[in-house]
């Protein structure tokens, strides 16, 4: 059984692009990929920052490769040196995202009436456009060598309307804006639309939906949030591990257009 097990989610020959890398989820998976035996290329725009989580990372397998996914030849440029570094990728993983947490101020936590027209832009081009991109360029060359995995993240935001009362503890009125929402909803029939699509070509894609990470947020808002979910607490940060690797792995190979949902039950209520 362990044999069988361990052919069931190995990942040893496979070659995964995640994207926004350098993130604190990014960061994460790009951990659990390479310690599952997987060769992980990091794609990030942001792989100078001294804050990054990629950097002290020491494995033979992982390709740190800067890449802005909003521009396609940036992509394009991307994916020709993971194929010369790593060979040709199987898993691609669309986890970039701009959001807007609680302690962000400016034009981006204004009413409904008063959003930003350039930050739902900017927003929408990271969140939608971005990955359109990513599955156009890498996907597509996925399925023209006929096989992979696609995973798209995903927010239970994407499912719900945020309630605005979590919110609600800042002496400073704050909106959980509406682009962020509208992004990952349409993140759910982009990946449907892509599995059927690509079914042919052996392409399986799927959603990854999460809820709410513990990120050293305020406690009011942790407290607040935390009474939204039956399991009555935001998730640990390595809580969405297990997904990736069975998304990534053959144990999902008859998985394609779904969306897995990790939220703690909060989409239940």
């Amino acid at each position: 059984m362990g044999s069988y097990l361990n052919k069931l989610f190995d990942l040893s020959r496979k070659v995964v692009i995640i994207t926004g890398a350098a993130g604190q989820l990014g960061g994460e998976f790009t951990r659990v990929l390479l310690k599952a035996g997987a060769s992980v290329a990091a794609f990030d725009i942001w792989l100078d920052n001294p804050k990054g989580r990629l950097k002290e990372i020491k494995s033979k397998k992982l390709f740190l490769v800067k890449v802005d996914i909003t521009k396609r030849n940036s992509i394009k440029k991307g994916l020709k040196k993971v194929i010369q570094k790593l060979g040709d990728p199987n898993v691609l993983i669309n986890n970039a995202a701009l959001d807007t947490p609680p302690h962000i101020s400016g034009d981006r936590v204004t009413t409904f009436e008063n959003f930003s027209e350039r930050f739902w832009e900017k927003v929408m081009e990271v969140n939608l456009k971005g990955m359109f991109l990513c599955c156009q360029v890498i996907g597509g060359y996925m399925a023209k060598k006929r096989g992979g995995s696609i995973i798209n993240i995903s927010s239970v935001y994407g499912m719900l309307s945020p309630d605005q009362r979590i919110y609600e503890y800042k002496e400073k009125p704050f909106y959980k804006p509406v682009v962020y929402s509208v992004s990952k909803a349409g993140v759910l029939n982009f990946t449907r639309y892509l599995a059927t699509y690509w079914a042919k070509k052996n392409i399986r894609v799927n959603t990854l939906t999460f809820g709410g990470v513990f990120n050293h947020q305020d406690e009011r808002f942790i407290k607040n949030y935390s009474q939204k979910v039956p399991l009555g607490r935001m998730a640990k940060q390595d809580e969405y591990n297990g997904a990736v690797i069975f998304l990534a792995s053959d144990a999902s190979s008859y998985m394609t257009g779904s969306n897995l949902v990790i939220d703690g039950g909060y989409s239940c209520w």
